[in-house]
């Protein structure tokens, strides 16, 4: 029946509070006091003083366990002799606890200011002795029972202190093992624990945040539109990755291509032209019957002004064809100055790069043209 009550007050605890890793909740603490046995002597005056080590863990808000060593430094009401020893004897349980406030008041959160909690147990006993005798040097099985009226003090809960009035048995001590409190001691302890602190942030454990069924459909509904909408825009970026991919492929293909040099139809181009070589910009000496037809032209039309246009094939890189171009328009500029005596403020230049559309013959697209932009 305890042990049904245990799982229960658990099983109600996890669904109240976070859960506890294996370093959380742990505490550690001082105790003293004084033990008298419990009959067959005159209490107050066989007292014997004590001091003590616990460790301990909270499992649950209800439930801990915790170590505990006791020491005694007096014999008074036990022996009619001297031990001869400063320790006379000691105590090593392993404690049960059981926040009764906790239990049947719950918990909020915080443990309170005032709780009462139940120690229960069972530990060794030793008696020291110098003597050879078996019954001045022995040991017991012990069994301790205990109330701790307990303080928790601070901003963040952290330290308790207990006032703890409790009894030990001896149970084996004599014919058999059993409860007689002929074989006890009563005690009263004063002690101090100091909580360590937890992976939630706080000394105390820390109520879970709970939520209703009808709130986890709806947190649901709303985690499967997310994912709907996000398996959208993943279609989307697929597309999208399509499509750049198609047009990198026809950027690439474009970039290959020269770009054609479009000539207007309605200027005034002469018929004289001047064609080159692939690659060249000087001038063959078949070439200058071009050149000296358009010297006779200015000075036939002493008010015309030229423009001589150079252009290239469309072989070799763009900027090769428009340095090429501009070259050749320049070569045919300075034999019409220095050759022909044609003022050079009568005549413009211009590299118009490579073309393949002047005329059918790629040959013949690596030519200078001359145009009168006194006549539109």
């Amino acid at each position: 029946m305890l042990a049904s009550a245990v799982l229960a007050v658990q099983a109600t605890s996890a669904q109240t509070v976070e859960d506890s890793k294996l370093l959380d909740n742990w505490y550690i603490g001082v105790n003293t006091g004084l033990s008298a046995k419990t009959t067959h002597t005159a209490i107050f005056k066989n007292l014997n003083p004590s001091a003590g080590l616990r460790v301990g863990r909270y499992l649950t808000p209800v439930f801990g366990f915790a170590v505990e060593g006791e020491v005694y430094f007096n014999n008074k009401g036990s022996y009619q002799r001297p031990l001869g020893t400063f320790v006379k004897g000691l105590n090593l349980s392993l404690l049960g606890t059981t926040n009764f406030s906790n239990w049947f008041g719950g918990y909020d959160g915080e443990p309170r200011l005032f709780e009462v909690v139940g120690v229960y147990g069972l530990g060794w006993g030793h008696v020291f002795s110098t003597h050879s005798a078996e019954v001045y040097d022995r040991n017991a099985l012990t069994s301790k029972l205990g109330i701790d009226f307990a303080f928790n003090l601070g901003a963040d809960k952290a330290w308790q202190l207990y006032i703890e009035p409790n009894i030990t048995y001896a149970i084996n001590s004599g014919d058999g093992t059993k409860f007689n409190v002929n074989n006890s001691a009563i005690g009263l302890l004063v002690g101090a624990n100091y909580k360590f602190g937890s992976s939630n942030g706080t000394h105390n454990f820390k109520l879970a945040e709970l939520r209703n069924q009808a709130e986890i459909d709806d947190l649901n509904n709303r985690i499967n539109e997310l994912r709907a909408a996000n398996n959208a825009k993943e279609n989307t970026i697929a597309r999208n990755r399509i499509a750049i991919a198609e047009l990198e492929k026809k950027l690439a293909i474009a970039s290959q291509q020269k770009p054609p040099v479009i000539v207007k139809k309605d200027e005034n181009v002469l018929q004289p032209t001047v064609i080159f070589r692939q690659g060249k910009s000087t001038i063959d000496a078949a070439q200058y019957a071009s050149v000296s037809m358009i010297a006779t032209y200015m000075k036939n039309h002493r008010d015309a002004r030229i423009l001589i246009k150079g252009y290239a094939s469309p072989e070799g890189s763009k900027e090769l064809n428009q340095k090429l171009s501009e070259a050749r328009a320049n070569a045919v500029k300075d034999a019409l100055v220095k050759r022909y005596g044609v003022s050079a403020s009568r005549l413009m230049v211009r590299g118009m790069g490579a073309t393949d559309e002047l005329f059918d013959e790629v040959d013949f697209n690596r030519v200078v043209t001359f145009t009168d932009v006194t006549k539109r």
